[in-house]
């Protein structure tokens, strides 16, 4: 975990729990993980499973998915998603809400793996500039992602060239984040 991006998603995460626990008394929990295996779960009742981030022992691999699109991916990409597992985090960004995509266990990175090279082999056919998507929106069409050429966090229209910056790197983005439980 001695990567800046990972330090500071890890921070949001800890930010996010505590939001929560803050408003509900207990630690985050969805009805979405039921049945899933994962090092988050803390404990699983018929309704939702009780989670909490949790440090990898060792960073995820994404060669497959910069062998599949023929590409090396940006160190903040690999960093967002290699340092831990957690369940999706809300959040607002200037009062716009989106929500984290998070690795939560290691059966749901292959998924996460093929979503990305999906997303890069689409961008390839239009001619963009490669991106990887590390939030959802509202707007389905609309994505947070990390531009693989700069490292800047920007907000895209998916098979559209609408971009616009969010922050000048991921781990800006990260601090600028505020939980929404």
């Amino acid at each position: 975990m001695n990567h800046s991006v990972t330090n500071a998603l890890w921070s949001f995460s800890e930010r996010f729990v505590d939001a929560w626990n803050a408003q509900h008394g207990s630690q985050p929990q969805s009805d979405a993980y039921r049945g899933l295996i994962s090092p988050c779960v803390v404990q699983e009742t018929d309704d939702v499973v009780i989670w909490e981030p949790v440090k990898r022992d060792e960073r995820a691999d994404f060669s497959n998915v910069e062998d599949g699109i023929g590409i090396s991916l940006h160190d903040d990409i690999k960093a967002f998603y290699a340092g831990l597992y957690c369940g999706d985090m809300s959040a607002t960004l200037n009062g716009q809400p989106l929500e984290l995509i998070q690795v939560w266990s290691d059966e749901d990175l292959p998924r996460l793996q093929e979503n990305m090279l999906g997303h890069l082999l689409m961008q390839k056919r239009l001619k963009q500039n490669p991106t990887v998507f590390i939030a959802s929106t509202d707007d389905e069409l609309d994505l947070v992602s990390i531009c693989n050429v700069s490292g800047e966090v920007i907000k895209e229209r998916i098979g559209t060239k609408e971009r616009s910056v969010l922050a000048p790197d991921v781990v800006t983005f990260l601090s600028l984040l505020t939980p929404e439980v």
